[in-house]
């Protein structure tokens, strides 16, 4: 038994330091970069079509 928790213990470790260096290995040759974005409407504008699916699920969720 211990034997096997100590194999495992062992395995676990050694997947804990290849993944922190599979991670500082990425981040060192692939910084993050700013990812382009998209135009977006103004806060809080909501188009009329979206208004009325939004009020009707709303409606129907209060029937019940």
């Amino acid at each position: 038994m211990i034997y096997g928790m100590g194999t495992v213990f062992v395995f676990l470790g050694l997947l804990v330091l290849a993944v922190l260096a599979l991670s500082a290995a990425v981040r060192r040759w692939l910084p993050m970069t700013a990812a382009p974005t998209a135009p977006t409407a103004p806060p809080g504008a909501v188009d009329d079509r979206l208004r009325a699916i939004i009020q009707a699920a709303i409606d129907r969720h209060r029937a019940r």
